[in-house]
């Protein structure tokens, strides 16, 4: 069987560069290595795309090739599928890498020339619970972490799986792949582990939010071979307060008030973080007035003073009267067209001006 035009192999032309070449060859190598194109037709296809290439990246070949043909590159002169990758070297590196994941299909931790490499420890996350006024002013909490740590009295062996190569090498088609081993993660070793639960104390700084994350360096899992131990992440979840609400550092608190007190203006006791405060409401405020605490909210994070306290006043309608209460509210009704409603007043004035 006559060969193939290489130029047509790679759907290049004769004038393409070294990167048109390597760029179509590695397209044809993602599409037809025998991994992801299992069987005979794949394998013929992926090393005719690699023959192809091998002779048009090496300009002494591509130059017998483009005066000769096929002639001028096989038997004595250099041609046929050698395995001698020559100028496809990084090609294939690239390759395995989208394979397998990783340069050369080498993960993270794997084990370098010089021995075995040294792996981080995991990471590790835990959930604190804490209340309303603790996230307002920090606080320090004990918890539980579990984690995997090396058992005492133990040392490391070579790996069963690999046998301290750190990778599994397998024969595909005409060459070999490595892989990282699975079973040691590329160390090449193996070492005993046990699962431990210790307390540690964390320190929640004042300001903290719902839903944010502390993270504390070197104090996840354990490192493998010399490496350094993982970070360890808590994340805080701050219980709903009875009455308080929070927007960014401010505190909002909801205050209700009597008709009387409205109209007539008093002094009401209003709750903080901090305790009870006597604040003054003037005489005609209005349902959903706000009224500013300075300095009455959360510690801003970083020490940078405090939020302040929003009231927000909520004008109570009584729900059930006494007889003695209707016939005051009765009396009062007789009063309420003299009366200076400036809402109403506003209303009316809209409405009549909408109908006009």
């Amino acid at each position: 069987m006559s060969k193939r035009d290489f130029y047509e192999i790679l759907g290049v032309s004769k004038t393409a560069s070294k990167d048109e070449i390597k760029k179509a060859y590695r397209k044809l190598a993602l599409k037809y290595h025998p991994d992801r194109n299992p069987g005979p037709d794949g394998e013929a296809k992926f090393k005719e795309a690699s023959e192809a290439a091998q002779v048009l990246l090496d300009e002494n070949k591509k130059q017998r090739y483009d005066q000769f043909g096929h002639a001028g590159v096989d038997g004595q002169a250099g041609g046929g599928f050698s395995g001698d990758f020559g100028d496809l070297g990084d090609i294939f590196g690239d390759l395995f890498g989208d394979m397998f994941g990783g340069g050369g299909g080498r993960a993270r931790g794997g084990r370098s020339r010089g021995g075995p490499r040294a792996m981080a420890g995991e990471d590790l996350q835990v959930t604190v619970d804490i209340t309303f006024e603790e996230a307002a002013f920090g606080i320090e909490k004990e918890v539980n972490i579990t984690k995997n740590i090396i058992k005492e009295g133990t040392t490391p062996t070579t790996c069963s799986s690999c046998g301290g190569a750190g990778e599994i090498r397998r024969q595909q088609g005409f060459f070999t792949i490595a892989q990282t081993c699975p079973t040691c993660q590329g160390l090449g070793t193996a070492v005993e582990t046990e699962r431990k639960t210790s307390k540690l104390e964390v320190k929640i700084p004042a300001g903290i939010d719902d839903g944010q994350r502390l993270k504390l360096s070197r104090e996840g899992g354990p490192g493998l071979n010399g490496g350094p131990s993982g970070d360890l992440y808590v994340l805080v979840r701050v219980t709903e307060h009875t009455f308080f609400e929070r927007e960014h550092f401010d505190v909002i608190c909801d205050v209700p008030i009597s008709f009387s007190q409205a109209a007539l203006g008093a002094s009401v006791e209003v709750p903080t973080l901090a305790g009870k405060v006597e604040v003054s409401v003037p005489a005609g405020t209005q349902s959903q007035k706000k009224m500013r605490l300075k300095n009455k909210g959360i510690a801003k994070l970083g020490g940078h003073g405090f939020g302040d306290q929003i009231i927000n006043i909520m004008v109570e309608t009584p729900s059930k009267l006494s007889t003695e209460q209707k016939e005051l509210f009765e009396k009062l009704s007789e009063f309420d067209n003299h009366a200076c409603h400036p809402m109403s007043k506003g209303f009316l004035e809209k409405v009549k001006d909408f109908f006009v």
